[in-house]
């Protein structure tokens, strides 16, 4: 599939989804890693793979608007802009994280950046971002709601029910699914029947189904529905297409008795890398040379190593913690 013209994005918006997606990726690979190394203290559902969903959508994006995330949601914290330090530290279960080492992996939340927060619950972000919406158009200052969900939420009867409430009511909401070809370890295709971007026709609400891989594709779609959601004229379901280059969870080897997708597969899916593919489009029209993105690249192992250094030197939340932050 051939990548969409850059319509509205400067060479330094290319450069700027690039880095982003970028962090997303080393981060990731440095988290996959400590976990295989014990340094963790629980497993870890890696974003490698599906950068250039949050990454395209989360541009049009400011720390007054809200996300709502999934069980993989470090990578839509780094894309709507917290602090790889803070996530890095939250990973690791210390006290320097941003939810104090309380959440870990799969609860990672700033409210001052407008994350709601990742979620175990499968689907469990789509009604926060409902919520989220209502009250940002009760506020009246142009904000907008996302929920990031999987092919496996797009089942969930919430998703059936925030798409009525936000047609009906108009509101500033945008679905956008991570359709990355499974629901845990099964096909979506043996559990899921039809194109997801259809679930919203009944509801007369607008839908898209993109290249996940792509995020120019992704930053054009997500740029439509923002700007229709800023504007008052209600919800937008978005389906991104994509694939994730590394098991559902970094554990599953330990507790799966075989594969449930062959390596044939993975490799072919790699050749769609999203990051390659924006290089190979910056490379394409000549907007910005290599040199550009090795500056890039070592300013993200720069910024990776800090956070790193950030977690580990942290200490452990101290065990008076644990009856704390239950009571408003």
């Amino acid at each position: 599939m051939r990548t969409p013209s850059a319509i509205n994005l400067s060479a330094e918006d290319l450069l700027a989804l690039y880095r982003r997606m970028l962090l997303i990726r080393r981060i990731e690979e440095r988290l996959g890693e400590d976990f295989k190394r014990g340094d963790l203290p629980g497993p870890v559902h890696l974003y490698i793979g599906e950068e250039a969903v949050a990454t395209g959508v989360c541009a049009h994006l400011t720390d007054a608007d809200w996300i709502a995330s999934t069980h993989r949601g470090h990578g839509h914290f780094l894309a709507k802009g917290g602090d790889p330090r803070l996530l890095v530290a939250e990973v690791y279960g210390r006290v320097g994280g941003v939810c104090r080492g309380m959440g870990g992996s799969m609860h990672v939340a700033d409210f001052s950046k407008g994350i709601l927060g990742a979620n175990g619950i499968v689907g469990g972000g789509i009604g926060l971002a409902v919520g989220a919406a209502l009250a940002a158009q009760l506020d009246r200052k142009g904000a907008v709601s996302v929920a990031f969900f999987g092919d496996g939420a797009a089942n969930q009867g919430v998703l059936m029910e925030a798409l009525n409430v936000a047609a009906l009511w108009r509101l500033p909401l945008v679905l956008v699914c991570e359709n990355n070809g499974f629901s845990e370890f099964s096909p979506t295709a043996t559990v899921t029947v039809g194109a997801i971007a259809d679930r919203a026709k009944p509801f007369g609400v607008p839908s898209a189904a993109v290249d996940g891989n792509d995020v120019i594709a992704v930053w054009q779609a997500a740029d439509a529905a923002v700007r229709r959601a800023r504007a008052g004229e209600g919800p937008t379901l978005i389906e991104c297409r994509t694939y994730r280059l590394r098991g559902h969870v970094e554990s599953e080897a330990s507790f799966l008795a075989g594969s449930y997708r062959s390596d044939e597969e993975v490799a072919a899916w790699a050749k769609r890398d999203p990051i390659a593919r924006l290089a190979g489009y910056l490379d394409e029209h000549g907007l910005a040379p290599a040199s550009a993105r090795e500056a890039i690249e070592a300013e993200i192992a720069a910024a990776v190593a800090e956070a790193v250094a950030f977690a580990t030197e942290s200490p452990y939340p101290p065990a008076d913690q644990a009856r704390q932050f239950m009571f408003a």
